[in-house]
C-alpha cells in the first residue's frame, strides 16, 4: 500500500485530524464524573493529576498512531498476526467486554445529558445516542474517514466550549490552581480518585484505534522523506488534540473547585449540573449539558468505530455495521432498562475498562520497540523506557482502581 497523500505537496495542518478523533476518548462522560468529583471533593488538590495524564496520553497515541503508519497495520491486526487462533479469540473476548464496557459509559452520558436537557426517560436517551452514533458511523462508512474526522472534530469544539465556558464564567484563584500542580494526595478518596482519573485517562479503544485511523488516513508510506513528514506531523497532531482534551478536562476540575466545594450531591453528573445551574446561572448550566450530550454522542460513535476495527483484527472478518452497533449497545441499554444507577453504571465500567488497558499497552510499547518490526523508525531507548514506565503506572494504577472500588 502507497501513501494516500503527497505530504511534502500538502500543507501540514491539512494532514491533522487522526488524534481529533483518538482525543474525544479522553474528554467521554466518564472524565466528566470523574473530574468534577475531584474538584468538588478535594478543590484544586488534584489539577496535578490531569497535567500527568495528558503528558502519558501523548506518548501513548503516538506510539499507536506511528505502528499504523509504519507497519501498515492497527494494533488489533499486529496483535492478532502474532497469536494462534485459540489465543486470539480469547484477546478478541477481553477487547470485546472492553469495548462495552466503554459504550455503556458513552450511552449512559448520552442519556444524562438527554435527561437534563429535554426531560427524557435514560432508556430513551440512551436509544437516541445510540441511533445518533450510528448515524455517525454511517457518515464514516459512506463518505470516507476525513467526513468523519471533520464531525467528531466539531462535537469536540462543541465539548471544549460547553467546559470552557464554565471557566470563563467563574475564573480559579491562580494562587490555587498553581500549587494543585504539586504532586499530593489527602487521604484514600483522593488516591481513588487519582487512580479513577490517571488510571482511566488511557483508554484501551483509543490506543487499538489510533493506529488504524492513521493508517487510513495516511497509508504505509516507504520508510524516507513521506514517512519522516507524516511522523513528524503527527506530532503535531497529537501534541494538539491532547492539548484540548486536557484543557476541557482541567476546566472541569478547576470549574468544580472554584464553585462546587463543598456542596452535597456532586459525586453525580446530575447533582453537579444542578450545582453549576444554582452557582452559575441557567446559561453555563445549558452549556455543560450541551457539552455533555456532544461528549456522549462523539464518544460513543468513536467506541463503536474501534469496537469494529478490533473485530476486524483479530477475528479477521467484517461484520455488518448494524450488527456491529447492536453488539456493544445493548448491554447499555439493558442496564439502562433495569434501571440500575447511571452515576454507579459509569464507575462500574471504569473499572472493567481498567482491566483491559495492560492488553493495549504491553504490545503497543513492545511492538513499536521491535527494529525488526519498526525498521529506522523503532522506538529511541529513551521512549521505549518512558513507554515502560507509563504502561506499568497506569497498569499499577488500575489495579489501585480496581481494588478500592470494589473494596469500597
Amino acid at each position: 500500500m502507497t501513501s494516500h497523500v503527497q505530504p511534502q505537496s500538502r500543507p501540514g495542518w491539512l494532514l491533522l485530524g487522526p488524534a481529533f478523533v483518538a482525543a474525544i476518548a479522553y474528554v467521554d462522560p466518564g472524565n466528566v464524573a470523574a473530574n468534577v468529583s475531584a474538584g468538588a471533593q478535594f478543590g484544586f488538590l488534584l489539577v496535578w493529576v490531569i497535567v500527568v495524564a495528558n503528558l502519558m496520553a501523548c506518548l501513548v497515541q503516538y506510539l499507536s498512531a506511528k505502528l499504523g503508519l509504519v507497519t501498515g497495520t492497527s494494533l488489533p491486526e499486529a496483535v492478532g498476526a502474532r497469536m494462534g487462533r485459540p489465543a486470539r479469540l480469547a484477546y478478541w473476548v477481553q477487547a470485546e467486554l472492553v469495548a462495552m464496557a466503554t459504550d455503556l459509559a458513552e450511552v449512559v452520558g448520552g442519556a444524562i445529558a438527554l435527561y437534563l436537557l429535554f426531560d427524557l426517560p435514560l432508556l430513551v436517551g440512551g436509544v437516541i445516542t445510540g441511533v445518533v452514533s450510528l448515524i455517525l458511523l454511517l457518515v464514516k462508512d459512506r463518505r470516507g474517514q476525513q467526513p468523519f474526522e471533520r464531525v467528531i472534530t466539531g462535537l469536540l469544539l462543541v465539548i471544549a466550549i460547553g467546559f470552557l465556558t464554565s471557566l470563563i464564567a467563574s475564573p480559579p484563584p491562580a494562587g490555587a490552581a498553581a500549587e494543585g500542580l504539586l504532586p499530593r494526595f489527602d487521604g484514600a478518596e483522593s488516591i481513588l480518585l487519582a487512580a479513577a482519573m490517571l488510571g482511566a485517562t488511557v483508554m484501551p479503544h483509543a490506543v487499538y484505534l489510533h493506529s488504524g485511523l492513521a493508517r487510513d488516513r495516511h497509508g504505509h508510506p516507504e520508510a524516507g522523506p513521506a514517512r519522516r513528514t507524516l511522523l513528524r506531523v503527527t506530532r503535531w497532531d497529537v501534541g494538539i488534540a491532547m492539548l484540548v482534551a486536557g484543557a476541557v478536562n482541567l476546566s472541569m476540575l478547576l470549574v468544580a473547585a472554584t464553585n462546587l466545594q463543598g456542596m452535597d450531591n456532586t459525586d453525580s453528573i446530575e447533582g453537579a449540573h444542578a450545582a453549576v445551574q444554582s452557582t452559575l446561572g441557567a446559561g453555563v448550566a445549558l452549556l455543560f449539558a450541551i457539552g455533555l450530550l456532544a461528549s456522549g454522542l462523539a464518544s460513543s460513535s468513536v467506541g463503536a468505530y474501534a469496537g469494529a476495527m478490533i473485530m476486524q483484527g483479530l477475528l479477521r472478518r467484517s461484520v455488518p455495521l448494524l450488527a456491529r452497533r447492536l453488539i456493544t449497545l445493548l448491554p447499555a441499554l439493558a442496564i439502562l432498562a433495569i434501571g440500575v444507577d447511571p452515576s454507579r453504571a459509569l464507575v462500574l465500567s471504569q473499572v472493567v475498562l481498567s482491566f483491559g488497558i495492560p492488553f493495549a499497552l504491553i504490545p503497543l510499547v513492545r511492538l513499536t520497540s521491535d527494529a525488526q518490526l519498526m525498521g529506522a523508525d523503532v522506538n529511541h531507548r529513551v521512549t521505549t523506557a518512558l513507554g515502560w514506565i507509563v504502561a506499568g503506572l497506569i497498569t499499577l494504577l488500575n489495579v489501585v482502581l480496581i481494588y478500592l472500588t470494589l473494596a469500597g
